[in-house]
């Protein structure tokens, strides 16, 4: 059975990596490997599997995060986000790199296949972030159309706003540094991430191990 869903909810996420071992378990980005880093030893975030839309909008949507676990399953799409599978889908797609620079400066485009097998590696701990190029949002979803209409996004949204998917793979110690945006929802798909983007407030990303990752932004 796939794993159960992890996702944040509004504030902050400490996702962790799932289990399962070779292609099915871990779809060939091989976390855990040199370079990947080490997780803090505790999450104070609250986790909850049965929250109700009236108790998540009473008890978090407004006031603080929350790690909501079961309430989708995305075990197709994330057969679909193994290594093999992207390169063999999308490896010729050109797809646009950002810098990891509060506000992505600087953008390159190449080829997915290249950005995997090249550029898809562990961040030097003393590189800048405008010295790192990783792959997220940006996405051409007409491309990208056939992957996506296979993902559940979260069932819970606000009054007023339309989610907008933000899709990216990136190496171990890479993340931006400290940014804003509105409220949002993050799901690890492989590996460990920890985020913080409550709306409006200043907030981090660190993917602790090779990541494939989707965030919904409401907006």
């Amino acid at each position: 059975m796939a794993p159960a869903s992890r996702l944040l909810a509004l504030w902050a996420l400490a996702a962790v990596a799932l289990p399962g071992s070779g292609e099915e378990g871990d779809g060939g980005w091989r976390p855990g490997g040199p370079g990947a880093l080490a997780e803090e030893e505790r999450c104070t975030v609250e986790r909850r599997a049965d929250l109700t839309y009236a108790e998540f909008v009473q008890q978090y949507a407004f006031v603080r995060p929350v790690i909501l676990q079961g309430l989708t399953d995305n075990s197709r799409f994330r057969a679909l986000c193994s290594r093999e599978r992207l390169l063999a889908s999308f490896g010729d797609r050109v797809v646009r790199l950002s810098t990891a620079n509060t506000y992505s400066y600087q953008k390159v485009d190449l080829p997915f296949q290249d950005y995997v097998e090249q550029l898809l590696h562990p961040q030097d701990p003393t590189s800048l972030g405008n010295d790192t190029l990783y792959f997220f949002g940006d996405n051409n979803f007409t491309e990208w159309a056939s992957l996506f209409r296979h993902y559940s996004p979260p069932p819970f949204s606000l009054l007023g706003t339309a989610p907008a998917y933000s899709f990216g793979i990136a190496g171990a110690g890479s993340g931006v540094p400290f940014h804003w945006h509105g409220p949002g929802y993050s799901e690890v798909i492989y590996g460990r991430k920890v985020l913080y983007f409550p709306d409006r407030w200043w907030h981090a990303t660190l993917n602790l191990d090779t990541s494939v990752f989707i965030s919904t932004f409401l907006g």
